[in-house]
Parts: structure tokens; C-alpha cells; sequence
């Protein structure tokens, strides 16, 4: 029993090769193919150690420290206890390391529960389960409704009576609408238990039935195929294993995650680089000033070691530290529940986001459409007066059934009423028959399905479709009187209010499609014999097909400015010989050979003219909660708006009109369908005219300017205050991320719901998925993922901006913290006839930098400048961040220079004061440093938590306390004495009190904008 299909498939770069399956018989396969499984994990068990340490230590920072600990085991190079030096390191990546650690399991874990999924396997001797990683190609699987597919697969039978199965796609594309799918002809006549068993082998897109006489070929196309991730949604289906593991269509459709490294994370690196050089100068001098004496190449590396403190080791600690704390306030933030924080390292990103690039349906919109207008030209009805609509229908369907005597002269108001009724009611019928919608019955524990099919029963039908347009319409004639009760490949019921069952037959059917725009049908009403051509479409298509008349183009525009999507609705009454005649010539054009796709259109336009137009419908596509304040509030901060979507042109725009993307005044420039350098040329010139308005691209005019005029153009589009573009492909939402960055070096941040929207998230600085109704793909992939679209709003505004401006506070002072202390250095060796000799031995250096300063330096990731309210309310607060000032080498060249102020004072202040012995000099400076830290730590801070006031008494406690212990550096009969009392404190005034004063002095002539604020 064997079959077996090929399939063409690109793998890598290599060229396609057919593959050879044979059903049900794994082991006959002629290669190996990859196991099954899904992989989300950066690392796996071996490679884990040594990758976390390569990316540790190709940061320039972290390899200078492994040097400088790895050199004190050079005896000459020796500058005192190996713990000062390898301690910190130590610290540093365990903490690193522990991080990792900790996101590579959670990875795991969530693979591991998709990778033990169980499915049942067809094989000779029945059923078998089979865990999802266990699959291998060849397999037959058998999938219930509602389970998720485990690999891409060819469709064999369904249980369905109709032969065909829908899948949710939402898990690949966000969208929430099913897909029709049809299972290869030749199994689905077999029974279940037969296909296991029959003999079959298929090569190249056929399937061959090798033990039947003749053989049996049939073609294979891509409704035969069932994806891997998506949900079977109705009936059981049977498909064989054609492709597992890292070939599945959706692996292959994503790219590898790079590890994204923060903006503000370079900045920092290319600060410590500058620090280096600063050391390196220092060193030198020091060596000229001994005129090059000696070994004076030995004596360099002692002054490097000497002054290492210039670049700070905790400087990495502290900022990986502040990084968990904001991921964690993050995640505490009652007023955006169910943010997760996927990739800690990139907090301070999201304060300088400059262009936000969002997908359309279910980001923006809940892709829940509704039906909201419905328009018959004199009369239009909205959601209020739907009951006016419900009883014309009635009054039809109650006057035929018992048709009153002839009155004596009819009034003329009945007369009135009747024809609107029928106007009405001919709208109403059009839409209820015009689609490609299937009701479903399903059991509701009272009834079961053959039951409810039978009675029509209300309570356990379900529309299926694979647009939710369609559905709305559906559902609203429902809602009306007239109700789709049932539906297969050629008839279809509708139930009137009076309980009678109309029976069409359809006869043909038109699909819709991107080209023609609009959708067709032509059915036979069985009581009265009446064939009629029913069709739909979008107002640019039905315009020049429908009979003249003067509103169409007027209401349609109205209507679109409100965000609907708008369908026009129109009917063609045939006589039988007119589709009889009709029928043999579409025949006919069905069986040419060549053009056969021009010669079917165009008999199929000899029926569309001159056609009655009936109405127009207006649906929406239901926004997110509060997606327009989110957005003016984006807008505000200075934020540029890009919405990339697969959707239409039209509807697309809508959205766009309707979520307020572009505002009321603004235009939109739609930008021409072009094919060539030529247009593209013209096109860009005619948009270059323009000042101020949005544009509307499609995604192959997109592909067409950037392969010739890609610097014009995203020169030209990021000036717009707002871009839309359409029929985006998800690898081209990735490159139009990659061109911003490129071109404008500014951060970008993409938001999105679905897989189609993975590769951009990964693309972008800071990827933020959205939750969806079904979709995870993206949420798993992205650094932040938010439940609704709102959320973004604080989380940039507040979380983003706060977390950037304490990382950049926190920093500065690390730096400070060390150049103070480097400085003092600098100056005692200086006086001591610049010897290499340390001013702080062993532990004080070690304590300094920890348990005397690093809690109230720490504290600073509590820091606020303004209450998260007034962030929310001045969201141009933000747009301040954008010019990236609060770490700058302006800001970074004032806090050295208070450092070297600050230093030198407290040495030199010391030297001045000193008592006969230089024990004096060490308990002197020492202390007054400790205090002019803690005093420097209460002059940055803007908001005091208490948590701030704890640190810095908890660290006077410290310091004092462990006083005691160190009488091998500190006297401690010379603290207790009333001359070291006031020394310490002048020295400690002179260091700090003029820094108060400019600050005071700042505040009073130039505050900055959030001071007004707070005031």
C-alpha cells in the first residue's frame, strides 16, 4: 500500500526537488528528513556556557576586565588582594549568566508543550497516538476539530458531508476569517479505515493509484494542502505527512532572531571607550612626568591597573540590575495588566521610539465587522431604524400568504408603502443570497446535529465563511426576517418570517477576486421558476455596470468617510433562453486553451450591464478600545504613525480614516499602481508637489520604487505625517523596518497580532506583539507583549520614558562615582612624586563602590521627574527624549567635570589639613568621599521614595559601623576626636556646596520643561 506525492519545494537557496512520499509507510522513504519538532531556544545544552560568555566578552567592557584580573597573577603587576579584582567580575556574570539561564528555560519549556502534543496515527492495524514531535513524513494523521495542525500535510478526506473543511489561519496571519479547503478526490470516496490501506504512490503534484486499472493521476493544488499551525475548524480531517520540523512552510517563512542590543547600551560602550583613552593619557603622563625612568614600560601597566577604577566594572552590574527592576515595574502596572517582558535587556529603548509601525486587523481593529447602513438611494437605514427595515420585510411575506379582497380603490399611502416594501425586500433577498456562506449545525447538548440540520434549529447554527464581510451580511438578514438556513455546492434555503422555506438552486457562481473586485451569482427561485443574477462589489468596479444614475458616487463617498466598507448590491432578472444561451458559451471559454482566463471574463461581462442597482451596504470593521486617543497621543509625542497591512486599498484607507491615523484636514495622496522606472519617476514627482499629506502605497508599487528610487523615496515618506501601505507582503514589512533604520538612524518599534507580523517585530528596536484572540506567534516573538493596543500608550510614555531617564541618571553616576576616586588617586601620586602606589588598600576599595554607595546609587531607578499622569497627559514630554540629552557627551563631560572638581578638593583639602601621620590623610579623605557621595545621590534625585531615604542612612549606618573593623587603614581613637569632626565636614561643605548653589540657580533661571509642569 503505497503512495507517494512530489511536491516542488525551494530548500535554502538550492533548486526545487520533487519528493517521493508513500502513504502510511514512513520507513520506504528514499532520505531523511528533519524530525519534527519546533526550536525557539538561542542555545541548547552545550553551547550554552561558552555562547552567553562569547557575547559577554565581546563587548569591549567586559574583556578589559578579564585582562585586568587575569594580570594580577604577574607578580611584578601585583597591586594588592586577587579579590578586589575578581570579585566584581565574578558578580557580574553570574548575574548574566543567571538571566539567561533563567529565558532559555521559560523557551523550553513553551516549546516542549507544543512539541508533546498528542495525535492519532492511521496505520494497517488501526489507530496509534503519537506525540507531535514523533510525526515523520509519510505519516497518516488524523486531526479533530479545534487541533492545531502538527505539520504541513495533503489533505486526503474529511468527515464532513459536504466534502470540504475550513482552517483558522489566525496562529499564521492574525486574520480571523477561515479558509476553504478540499480534500484529493479519489481518497475522500474511500472510507476512513480504506485509506491506510489502499495502494498509492504520488510523484510530482499527482497522486497515482497504482493498484486500480488504469492508474489513477490527479493534480494537486494548494487547496489540497493543510499548513502546519493553522486549526482545523469544522469536521475530522485525514492528511498524510509531507513536509516536518525546520521545512515547514512556516519556519521557513521567519527569520532567525538576532539578540538585540539597545541603542542606549552602545551609548554607554562608546562612553567607557572614551573613558579608556582618558586612562591610558593619565598613565602616560605619569610615566613622562618620571621622565620614562627605570622599567618604565612595567611602571605604565601599574598606573593602568592604578587607575582601572576610571572605567567602572559595577557600571554593567547596575544598569543589568535597573533593567530587571523596570521590567519588573512593568509587569506590576495595574493600569496595563497582562504586559509581559520578554526581553529584559531593552527597557530604555522604548524611550526614544521615533517611528511606530503598526498592523491593521486585530491590532488595530477586532476584525468583528458590523453592519451598519444599508442604503436604497431616496431612504438609507442605520442601526436605530433597523426595525423599519424588519417590518417591510414582514408586511411582504404576511401580504402573499393571505392576500386581502380587492378594496374599492386602493389608498394611495398603501400604494406607497407596497413599493417601498418590495425595494426593500428585493435589497434584503439579494443580500441574503449573493455571498459564499454555509450555515453549520452544530450539537448544543439538547439537540444533537442531524436533529438540528433537520429543524433548522437557531441555537446551534454557525455561519462559516472565509471573510467576516460576508458573515455580517449574513447575520444582519437574519436579524431582518430573512434567514440562511441551509447551504451545499448547489442549492441553498432561506426561512421567511412566516416560518415558509424558499428554495433556490444555484446555477453559477462567480468568485471574488483582487482583479475583478466584486462577486457573482446566478440562482433559480424553485416556486416560481425565476432565474435572476445577483451581484456584489466595491463602487469602482459596479460604477460603470449598473444602470445610470445620479447618487451612487455621492453616497459611496459619504459612507467611506465614515469608515465603512462599502458594497454595492445589484440584480439582472434572465429569461431561460437568455441563460441557456449564456451557459453554452461559458462552457465553451471554460475549455479553451490558450487566454482561457480572458475568454471566461469576457463572457461573463456580456451578463454585467445595464444591470438594476438595488443598494448600498456600509459594514465596520470595529476599532480596539481606545485606538484613536492612543494614536493622537503617539502623534503628539512626535511619534510618526505607519500602518503595513495585507489588507486592500480601500479598506485600508477606511481604517486609517476611521482610527483618526490621518486627521480630518490632512489629505491623502493614494499613490498610482506603477510597473516601471517611467511611472515610478512621474509618480514621486506628482507626490512631491504635495506638502503635508499622508500616503496610500500599495505593496508592488512599493517593491517597484525601491528597486529603482529607494533614497528618494523614503526621503520623501518619512517627511509624511502618516503612511498607509497595503498588500504588504510580511517579509516587506520587514525590509521597510530595515530601510527607516538605515536611512534615518532613529528607533523604530513595531507592533503587531499575528505570524505574518513576526518578521517585522524581530526586524524592528523594540518589537511589541499584541495579544490576539487566537494568535500567540507574534506575542512570543516579540520583547514586550501587551494585551490590547491601548496599552502602548503608557507603556512608551511612562515605562519607556521613565526607564531611559534613570538608566541615563544611574549611569552618569556610576561614572562619577569612580572618576572621584581615580582622581584622588591621580592627586596623591602626584604629591608622592608619582609612585604607583594605591591610596585605598584592599578592602576599601571593594567596600567603596558596594556596601558604602552602591544601595543609594541604586536607588535612582525609583527616580521620577514627573508623576505618571502628567506623562500620560503631556505626551510632548516624550518628544524631548527623542534628541537623546539626557546622556550626551554634554551631559557626560559636566559630570567629569564635577568629579575631577569634586576629587581634587577632597584630596588636596585633606593633604592641607593633614595631622603628622598619613594614616590621617586615608580616615580624612575616605570619609568625606563617602559623604559627598551620599550628598551627591540627594542633590540628583527629584522625587524621594522612602525606599531612597532608607538607602542612604542604611549606608551611613554601614560605613560607620564598619569603622570598627578596619583599624588596619583608619584610626580609630583619631575619628573620635573633635579636629577630625570639623575637618571632615569643611572639606565635605567645599566639595558639595557649590553644586547646590548651581543647581538652585539652574532651577530658578532656566528650568526644564517638566519643572513647569510640577510646579
Amino acid at each position: 500500500p503505497k503512495r507517494c506525492c512530489e511536491w516542488l519545494r525551494c530548500c535554502g537557496g538550492g533548486e526545487a526537488r520533487p519528493r517521493t512520499v508513500w502513504l502510511g509507510h514512513p520507513e520506504k522513504r528514499d532520505q531523511r528528513y528533519p524530525r519534527n519538532v519546533i526550536n525557539n531556544q538561542k542555545y541548547n545544552f552545550f553551547t550554552f556556557l561558552p555562547g552567553v560568555l562569547f557575547n559577554q566578552f565581546k563587548y569591549f567592557f567586559n574583556l578589559y576586565f578579564l585582562l585586568l584580573a587575569c594580570s594580577q597573577f604577574v607578580p611584578e603587576m601585583r597591586l594588592g588582594a586577587l579579590y578586589t579584582y575578581w570579585v566584581p567580575l565574578g558578580f557580574v556574570l553570574a548575574v548574566t549568566v543567571i538571566r539567561e539561564a533563567v529565558e532559555e528555560i521559560r523557551c523550553y519549556v513553551r516549546d516542549k508543550e507544543v512539541n508533546s502534543q498528542v495525535y492519532s496515527r492511521l496505520t494497517a492495524r488501526g489507530t496509534v497516538k503519537v506525540k507531535s514531535s514523533n510525526i515523520q513524513v509519510g505519516d497518516l494523521i488524523i486531526v479533530e476539530k479545534n487541533q492545531r495542525v502538527p505539520a504541513d500535510m495533503i489533505f486526503l478526506r474529511t468527515s464532513e458531508k459536504n466534502g470540504s473543511c475550513f482552517l483558522r489561519t489566525d496562529q499564521l496571519d492574525g486574520e480571523t476569517d477561515w479558509k476553504l479547503r478540499l480534500p484529493v478526490a479519489c481518497t475522500q470516496r474511500l472510507p476512513t479505515a480504506a485509506v491506510s490501506s489502499f495502494p498509492c504512490r504520488s510523484p510530482c503534484w499527482q497522486p497515482v493509484l497504482e493498484d486500480s486499472d488504469p492508474p489513477i493521476s490527479e493534480s494537486l493544488s494548494i487547496e489540497n494542502t493543510l499548513w502546519a499551525g493553522t486549526v482545523v475548524a469544522s469536521g475530522t480531517v485525514v492528511g498524510v505527512v509531507l513536509y516536518t520540523g525546520r521545512e515547514l512552510r512556516s519556519v521557513m517563512n521567519t527569520s532567525n532572531p538576532r539578540s538585540k542590543i539597545g541603542l542606549f547600551d552602545l551609548e554607554v560602550n562608546c562612553l567607557t571607550k572614551i573613558l579608556f583613552g582618558a586612562l591610558v593619557v593619565v598613565s602616560l603622563v605619569m610615566v613622562a612626568l618620571q621622565h620614562f625612568a627605570g622599567r618604565w614600560y612595567l611602571q605604565i601597566i601599574r598606573f593602568l591597573l592604578l587607575f582601572s577604577n576610571i572605567i567602572p566594572i559595577s557600571l554593567r552590574v547596575n544598569l543589568d540590575m535597573g533593567k530587571i527592576v523596570y521590567s519588573w515595574v512593568i509587569r506590576r502596572d495595574s493600569k496595563i495588566p497582562g504586559t509581559v517582558v520578554r526581553s529584559s535587556t531593552i527597557p530604555e529603548q522604548l524611550g526614544r521610539i521615533s517611528y511606530l509601525l503598526t498592523d491593521k486587523t486585530g491590532t488595530l481593529t477586532q476584525n468583528e465587522m458590523v453592519f451598519k447602513r444599508l442604503h436604497l438611494g431616496t431612504v438609507a437605514y442605520g442601526l436605530d431604524s433597523m426595525d423599519e427595515v424588519q417590518s417591510h420585510i414582514f408586511s411582504i411575506y404576511t401580504q402573499q400568504s393571505q392576500d386581502p379582497p380587492a378594496q374599492k380603490g386602493p389608498t394611495l399611502t398603501t400604494k406607497v408603502r407596497r413599493t417601498m416594501s418590495s425595494r426593500v425586500h428585493e435589497a434584503v433577498k439579494a443580500i441574503a443570497l449573493c455571498h459564499n456562506v454555509t450555515p453549520v449545525y452544530e450539537s448544543n447538548g439538547v439537540t444533537d446535529q442531524a436533529e438540528a440540520e433537520k429543524q433548522y434549529e437557531d441555537s446551534c447554527r454557525v455561519y462559516q465563511a472565509s471573510s467576516p464581510d460576508e458573515v455580517a451580511l449574513v447575520q444582519w438578514t437574519e436579524s431582518v426576517g430573512l434567514t440562511l438556513v441551509g447551504r451545499d455546492q448547489s442549492s441553498m434555503q432561506l426561512r421567511t418570517p412566516g416560518d415558509q422555506i424558499l428554495n433556490f438552486t444555484i446555477l453559477q457562481i462567480f468568485p471574488f477576486t483582487y482583479e475583478s473586485k466584486r462577486m457573482g451569482i446566478i440562482v433559480r427561485d424553485e416556486s416560481t421558476g425565476e432565474i435572476t443574477f445577483y451581484m456584489k462589489g466595491a463602487d469602482v468596479v459596479m460604477a460603470g455596470i449598473v444602470q445610470y444614475n445620479d447618487w451612487l458616487e455621492e453616497e459611496c463617498g459619504n459612507m467611506a468617510r465614515e469608515g465603512l466598507r462599502v458594497l454595492v448590491v445589484a440584480k439582472k432578472s434572465l429569461a431561460e433562453e437568455q441563460y441557456q444561451d449564456f451557459e453554452a458559451r461559458y462552457v465553451q471559454a471554460k475549455l479553451s486553451v490558450h487566454d482561457r482566463s480572458l475568454k471566461v471574463a469576457t463572457v461573463i461581462e456580456s451578463l454585467e450591464m445595464e444591470m438594476e442597482l438595488l443598494c448600498l451596504t456600509g459594514v465596520e470593521d470595529q476599532l480596539q478600545a481606545d485606538v484613536r486617543p492612543t494614536l493622537e497621543t503617539l502623534r503628539n509625542a512626535g511619534i510618526k504613525v505607519w500602518m503595513l497591512t495585507g489588507d486592500k486599498l480601500e479598506t485600508a484607507t477606511c481604517t486609517a480614516k476611521n482610527a483618526h491615523l490621518v486627521t480630518r484636514n490632512q489629505d491623502i495622496h493614494v499613490f498610482r499602481l506603477v510597473t516601471n522606472r517611467g511611472e515610478a519617476h512621474l509618480e514621486l514627482n506628482a507626490f512631491r508637489r504635495k506638502h503635508d499629506c499622508a500616503l496610500v502605497i500599495s505593496g508592488d508599487s512599493l517593491e517597484v520604487c525601491l528597486k529603482y528610487y529607494e533614497y528618494e523615496f523614503m526621503e520623501l515618506a518619512c517627511q509624511c505625517p502618516a503612511v498607509v501601505c497595503c498588500r504588504c507582503a510580511p517579509t516587506q514589512k520587514a525590509q521597510i523596518v530595515r530601510l527607516l533604520q538605515e536611512r534615518t538612524g532613529k528607533l523604530t518599534c513595531a507592533v503587531g497580532d499575528g505570524g505574518n507580523d513576526v518578521s517585522m517585530i524581530q526586524e524592528s528596536d523594540c518589537g511589541v506583539g499584541v495579544e490576539g484572540k487566537e494568535g500567540k506567534q507574534a506575542s512570543l516573538a516579540a520583547d514586550f507583549s501587551i494585551t490590547q493596543f491601548k496599552h502602548l500608550g503608557r507603556l512608551l510614555m511612562v515605562h519607556g520614558r521613565n526607564s531611559y531617564k534613570r538608566s541615563a541618571a544611574l549611569s552618569q553616576f556610576v561614572i562619577h562615582r569612580s572618576l572621584c576616586i581615580s582622581t584622588m588617586q591621580a592627586v596623591f601620586s602626584s604629591v608622592f612624586y608619582f609612585a604607583s602606589v594605591p591610596l585605598y588598600q584592599g578592602f576599601l576599595i571593594i567596600g567603596y563602590s558596594t556596601i558604602y554607595t552602591m544601595f543609594p546609587v541604586f536607588s535612582l531607578v525609583l527616580d521620577k521627574d514627573v508623576k505618571s499622569e502628567v506623562a500620560m497627559l503631556y505626551p510632548e514630554l516624550y518628544k524631548d527624549l527623542l534628541k537623546g540629552r539626557p546622556l550626551s557627551y554634554k551631559t557626560f563631560l559636566i559630570w567629569v567635570l564635577i568629579s575631577i572638581y569634586q576629587g581634587s578638593t577632597i584630596m588636596y583639602g585633606a593633604l592641607l589639613l593633614f595631622e603628622s601621620e598619613f594614616v590621617h590623610i586615608v580616615a580624612i579623605s575616605f570619609t568625606s568621599l563617602i559623604l559627598t557621595e551620599l550628598l551627591m545621590v540627594a542633590l540628583t534625585i527629584q522625587t524621594w521614595h522612602w525606599l531612597m531615604t532608607v538607602a542612604e542612612l542604611l549606608s551611613l549606618a554601614c560605613y560607620i559601623a564598619s569603622l570598627v573593623f578596619l583599624h588596619e587603614f583608619i584610626d580609630v581613637y583619631f575619628i573620635t576626636t573633635l579636629s577630625f569632626l570639623w575637618k571632615v565636614s569643611v572639606i565635605t561643605l567645599v566639595s558639595c556646596l557649590p553644586l547646590y548653589v548651581l543647581k538652585y540657580l539652574r532651577r530658578r533661571f532656566s528650568p526644564p520643561s517638566y519643572s513647569k509642569l510640577t510646579s
